[in-house]
């Protein structure tokens, strides 16, 4: 599955014709597969790229997770996942090309490079797919709840319509721009995705200034009918904010798009791009989470704070269209890396051949599974919990750091050493405790729910 240049002791006595012919199958397969087909993206790709894929509709949920934390808690989550992702990433531009003249332009590829080739696939496969394939399935649910949204706030006198029919809707969209070749090719729709997600988070945060204070504000703990609801609850919050920090999983992706030379590495005008989106991140996760619980306290009546505010309509219902087109956009970042890797195993493994017909088959019926399990399953609160502690924490939090120390074996007890290891610590304990919370919300919402109502 892995992009490498071919072995050449392994043609020794082949004819020069066979050897050729190799070769250019190679290259017409890494020309046509979405991650190494194109390499000359410039740094403010990476900007938008990475804005679009962190920066998800996760953070709309952030103030219903605060009233679950409070204010200590809540904060200190925030701040140490904005600094220790931003580190973890850091790692992950560094480690693309630390091997001289090769790069990894997968996250599968550097774990093959640390843990072994059986290995590596093993333990970071299934995690990004569930990353890729559960952000997909969030994103369906999100595009759909935001359509309804905007429905019944333009048009309160109209009939209501299920939210399945919103996620078709929603779908149909990916169902046309999943056929747009690599990464390069859907930048523009990256652009106006990311430019979307720093729109709704102001208009999120302007409109709960505007609101108010909420009469009679609490800030104590979100109460449940029992202690044991209460601790469930935190789990599930600590799942949602690390849901709110995903680009991981595709960073490496998005470096393989950028040109590179000995003189000039790729991670230069990357790490530029990762230090400008990152800060726009904070300018979006920040204020919409403090701001949106100083307004409404543990009183937050829904997931997505802007369900939760009403006035003024024409700017919440431009808010949620806001929402929809970002999440348009971050879809396809995701579903990219997972059309790569869907077409790398038939195109290598399984000797499809590299044509229009096969992409066209594959991303429709990726697309069509996502919608499928999206409106199974419109949980979006516990979803973002559990796949946020399952499958988030480890790719984003404590993978990379892991990978770090088997590669550059740091001195035991240096700063090095001991800032990978809390980062492991931190993030083991959110991949055990989040999923727990994120299950529990998701048994909760069930015992209320019927299929396709």
């Amino acid at each position: 599955m892995r992009t490498q240049a071919p072995n050449y002791d392994s043609y020794a006595g082949t004819s020069t014709n066979t050897f050729d012919e190799t070769l250019a199958s190679q290259k017409e397969i890494d020309d046509w597969l979405p991650v190494t087909s194109s390499r000359n993206a410039k740094w403010y790709y990476s900007t938008f790229h990475n804005v679009t894929t962190i920066v998800g509709a996760g953070v709309l949920s952030f103030p219903y997770g605060m009233a679950q934390l409070g204010w200590g808690p809540g904060v200190t989550v925030l701040v140490l996942s904005w600094i220790i992702t931003l580190y973890t990433l850091w790692q992950m531009v560094e480690m693309h090309e630390m091997v001289p003249g090769r790069r990894f332009d997968r996250y599968h590829e550097l774990g093959q490079y640390a843990f072994g080739e059986k290995l590596g696939l093993f333990i970071v496969v299934p995690q990004q797919l569930l990353v890729e394939v559960g952000v997909s399935i969030v994103y369906m649910v999100t595009g759909g709840l935001s359509l309804q949204k905007f429905h019944r706030t333009v048009c309160p006198g109209c009939d209501e319509i299920k939210v399945s029919y919103f996620i078709m809707i929603f779908a149909s969209a990916q169902f046309v721009l999943s056929h747009l070749p690599n990464f390069n090719a859907i930048s523009g729709v990256s652009l106006a995705a990311a430019i979307m997600s720093l729109s709704y988070c102001t208009i999120a945060w302007a409109a709960c200034l505007k609101h108010g204070i909420v009469d009679n504000v609490d800030y104590k703990y979100r109460s449940d009918l029992s202690n044991a609801g209460n601790v469930l609850n935190f789990f599930n919050a600590l799942g949602t904010v690390a849901f709110g920090f995903a680009g991981h999983n595709v960073v490496l992706e998005i470096q393989a798009t950028i040109p590179s030379t000995p003189e000039n590495p790729s991670k230069g005008p990357m790490w530029r791009g990762v230090i400008v989106a990152y800060i726009i991140v904070a300018v979006c996760y920040f204020p919409v989470a403090l701001i949106g619980y100083w307004v409404f306290g543990n009183q937050v009546g829904d997931e997505n704070i802007l369900i939760e505010l009403k006035t003024p309509e024409w700017l919440i219902a431009m808010a949620n269209m806001f929402v929809v087109i970002h999440l348009i956009g971050s879809y396809q970042i995701f579903a990219m890396a997972v059309f790569d890797m869907i077409e790398t195993v038939l195109v290598r493994k399984l000797r499809f051949r590299p044509t229009k017909f096969l992409r066209f088959v594959v991303r429709n019926v990726y697309v069509a599974y996502t919608m499928f399990i999206a409106i199974t399953f419109p949980f979006f609160n516990g979803l973002l919990g559990f796949f946020g502690g399952f499958a988030f924490a480890p790719t984003t939090y404590f993978l990379p750091c892991i990978i770090w120390l088997t590669i550059r074996n740091p001195k035991r007890f240096s700063l090095s050493w001991w800032t990978n290891w809390i980062c492991i610590s931190l993030g083991v304990s959110l991949m055990i405790v989040a999923p727990i919370g994120g299950l529990r919300a998701i048994i909760t919402e069930a015992k209320t729910y019927h299929f396709y109502s």
